[in-house]
C-alpha cells in the first residue's frame, strides 16, 4: 500500500500535465474579447465543454485561429460567424432561433409540460379513487394477525 502511495506522489506531477496557452494581447479590450469568445464557442470534440475548458487539439485550433483574428482586428460577430460557417451551429453554446433550432429551444419547456400534465392525472387519479372500508370482520380478522406477529 505504501509503494503504491509513493508511486501517485512521483507520477502526479505527470497527472497534472496541461498544455497551457499563453496569448499576449494588444491591449486589455481585445484580452477580454477573447475570453468572451472562447467560453461562449464550443468544443466539437468534447461536445459539453466551451474552448476554453477543453484540451482537444481541435480546441487547441480554434483557440488560436479566435486569438488570431482578435489580433488582427475582427469583431466579435465575424469571429462567430467565420466559426459558424467553417463549423456550424452546434459550435454556438446559444444557437439562433431558427426553424432547424426550435427544438433545442423549446423542448425543454415542452418537456417540463408533459411532466406537470402526468403528474397532474397521476394526483387526480388518485383523489378519485373509492377508500375501500372493511367491514368489522375484517378488521377483528386483521387485529388478529398483528397481534399474532407481535407475539
Amino acid at each position: 500500500m505504501r509503494r503504491i502511495l509513493v508511486l501517485l506522489v512521483l507520477w502526479s506531477p505527470l497527472l497534472a500535465f496541461a498544455n497551457i496557452e499563453a496569448y499576449r494581447f494588444d491591449n486589455p479590450q481585445k484580452e477580454a474579447d477573447y475570453r468572451v469568445l472562447i467560453a461562449e464557442l464550443r468544443c466539437l470534440v468534447c461536445q459539453n465543454q466551451n474552448l476554453a475548458d477543453s484540451n482537444a487539439e481541435l480546441a487547441q485550433d480554434m483557440r488560436r485561429q479566435t486569438y488570431e483574428m482578435v489580433q488582427s482586428g475582427s469583431s466579435k460577430e465575424e469571429i462567430i460567424v467565420y466559426m459558424v460557417q467553417r463549423y456550424g451551429d452546434f459550435v454556438l453554446y446559444r444557437p439562433p432561433f431558427m426553424p432547424s433550432t426550435v427544438l433545442l429551444w423549446v423542448g425543454p419547456f415542452l418537456i417540463f409540460a408533459v411532466g406537470v400534465g402526468i403528474l397532474l392525472l397521476f394526483i387526480r387519479r388518485r383523489n378519485q379513487e373509492p377508500v375501500v372500508q372493511l367491514s368489522s370482520e375484517e378488521h377483528a380478522r386483521a387485529k388478529g394477525l398483528l397481534d399474532q406477529e407481535t407475539k
